[in-house]
């Protein structure tokens, strides 16, 4: 069985639509956050990302949450542009593509992926983008908050998600 490279995989119309879609709930619910502060925020649009990695890799899933990063800038445009998000957005793709594409959709691989997720994004480059951008403080107790109470939340959506795409072959469970 060849594999394909990332831009085979992009031609194929059922990939890239798939994506487009991802790509576009991801810029919608970037619209539904709830904001504490002017630098803590809570959200669900990491979700249409890791789904897109889970799907078609990591790199087209790094690819997605560049691209739905970009426009959500573009549609909604917090502050000035800042290229560590974008980052950020790209390791979301990737990480999720990483553990989680053409591997068995588990409970434990769910919860130890998104704790990764916790914290690279949440703890560790969040906090950094915003210091360099606006002096916030590296370690703000009220982001571990947000972080702890928000995991189990983004555990079980993502994890719902997974298993309800797989039960209807939209997404193989199968180790390949």
């Amino acid at each position: 069985m060849k594999k394909e490279t990332v831009m085979e995989s992009l031609k194929q119309p059922r990939v890239l639509t798939g994506v487009a879609m991802l790509v576009a709930l991801n810029v919608i619910l970037n619209y539904f956050n709830i904001m504490i502060g002017s630098t803590l925020r809570i959200g669900i649009s990491f979700l249409p990302i890791a789904v897109c990695g889970m799907m078609y890799g990591p790199m087209i899933g790094g690819i997605a949450g560049v691209i739905g990063d970009i426009a959500g800038f573009i549609t909604k445009p917090v502050g000035s542009y800042f290229p560590g998000f974008t980052i950020s957005a790209f390791i979301v793709g990737y990480l999720f593509g990483l553990l989680l594409y053409r591997k068995q959709i588990t409970l434990a691989r769910v919860s130890g992926t998104v704790l990764l997720y916790t914290i690279i994004i949440s703890l560790v480059l969040s906090p950094l983008w915003l210091f360099i951008l606006y002096g916030s403080p590296l370690f703000a107790l009220l982001r571990v908050y947000k972080a702890v109470l928000q995991y189990p939340i983004n555990v079980v959506m993502l994890y719902t998600v997974t298993k309800f795409l797989s039960r209807y072959h939209i997404v193989e469970n199968r180790v390949y």
